[in-house]
């Protein structure tokens, strides 16, 4: 059997999802293409096609996960299913074809926590079990399950473990498993809930600078990105201690009492390793994207307001760089470059730190965009030369099994 697991764009909500906070997403035409062959004992064969390199395990709940290493991935998903599967131990040979840029930004790593999941599970006939069923009956369901693995989360019944060591949300793997060809969806997190879907532009598609600074979350960029999830934690935790509230989550004390006295509250708290500044800056750039820019957006695409549409991103990303402070000088680069050579609209995506930044053109100026675009971005750095990568791509269907 073989499953397709395409890569995604966050169009909007930076560093949301964890916080309880809206995303709008999409994928792209690229992803990984993984087979799976049932063998008959526990172990798990995983081979990289493109590198030829190969790993194995065996269905383990203690299974040592090999951290720094891409095997990380396949390896935590088998240690999970065999603890949330106890009677789940048919092996498996997969292979796996990857065509998305490493470590970009478009969720590599967990586009093959997907596809190995559904491997597993195709062979293992998972959906069949009665703890599946009572557990999951929605893609939703099964995008925050897939998504819980990766983070180390508890999901219904199923208790948390240790994950791929990111305190990432689930955003990713909700793109990659419901989005829709041509759409945009929206999704509000912690749980996944579905709000609206809107069109991407008629006669409009994204083109794709990957920057050639990788962000991995397997290496340096790991610790920078679990800063800022700890940090919209601790802000939540301050909002908890001054107001004597039970909210989890930024988004959960939002609905509660508003933003204004969620702020003030934050600004009132102590919260060991934190200044104030620090906390409400985190919550002010999370506020604004999930609360505001991103309805917002909506609303603007559903009238077809390029012009505002245009104005909302830069502002997103202008609180990405002075807020979150997640972006680099080639990410900040190719956003302005973007819309200086005429993108409608163009921003950084992905945990930052690295990566890379979409722009929504007209489709009759992509060819000489591309050119334009990438030409532009090596002159100001002109070493990344041999690992930018610049592409086009619509929003493309979600992950599926093939015929």
């Amino acid at each position: 059997m073989e499953f397709w697991v395409p890569g995604r764009i966050e169009f909007l909500g930076k560093h949301t999802d964890y916080a309880g906070g809206r995303s709008l997403l999409c994928v792209v035409e690229r992803g990984i293409r993984i087979s799976a062959a049932p063998r008959l004992d526990d172990i798990v064969r995983v081979r990289d096609a493109r590198s030829n390199e190969t790993v194995e395990c065996r269905f383990d709940r203690d299974l040592a996960r090999p951290r720094g290493h891409w095997a990380n991935y396949p390896f935590t998903v088998v240690r999970r299913l065999a603890r949330d599967f106890s009677d789940a131990r048919v092996g498996a040979d997969l292979t796996f074809e990857n065509d998305l840029p490493i470590a970009a930004g478009m969720s590599s790593s967990s586009a093959l926590v997907v596809a190995v999941y559904m491997a597993l599970a195709g062979v293992n006939e998972l959906s069949d079990r009665e703890v599946y069923r009572a557990n999951i009956q929605t893609r939703e369901d099964l995008a925050e399950y897939v998504g819980c693995i990766e983070g180390g989360y508890r999901f219904r019944s199923f208790a948390g473990d240790e994950g791929v060591g990111t305190l990432s949300g689930c955003e990713d793997q909700t793109a990659m498993i419901c989005g829709r060809a041509g759409e945009l969806v929206r999704y509000a997190f912690c749980p996944v809930r579905f709000e609206t879907r809107v069109s991407v532009p008629r006669d409009h598609c994204f083109v794709i600078a990957a920057s050639g600074i990788v962000a991995e979350k397997t290496s340096n960029a790991l610790e920078k990105y679990n800063a800022l999830s700890r940090r919209a934690r601790a802000a939540a935790e301050g909002w908890r201690q001054v107001s004597g509230e039970p909210d989890e989550t930024l988004a959960d004390a939002i609905a509660r009492a508003g933003g204004a006295a969620v702020r003030a509250a934050i600004g009132r708290a102590k919260v060991d390793g934190y200044t104030s500044r620090e906390l409400q800056d985190r919550f002010d750039q999370f506020h604004e994207e999930s609360e505001v820019i991103v309805p917002a957006v909506t609303a603007a695409l559903a009238r077809g307001d390029l012009a505002e549409l245009g104005r909302l991103i830069d502002q997103s990303q202008q609180g990405a760089e002075s807020l979150l402070g997640n972006q680099i000088s080639e990410t900040i680069s190719l956003a302005r470059s973007a819309r200086e050579l005429g993108a409608v609209a163009a921003s950084a995506f992905g945990a930052g730190f690295g990566g890379s930044v979409w722009a929504l053109v007209r489709d009759a100026d992509v060819e000489t965009f591309v050119e334009r675009w990438r030409e532009t971005y090596l002159q100001a750095f002109p070493t990344h030369r041999s690992a930018a990568q610049f592409f086009a791509t619509r929003a493309g269907p979600p992950a599926s099994r093939l015929a």
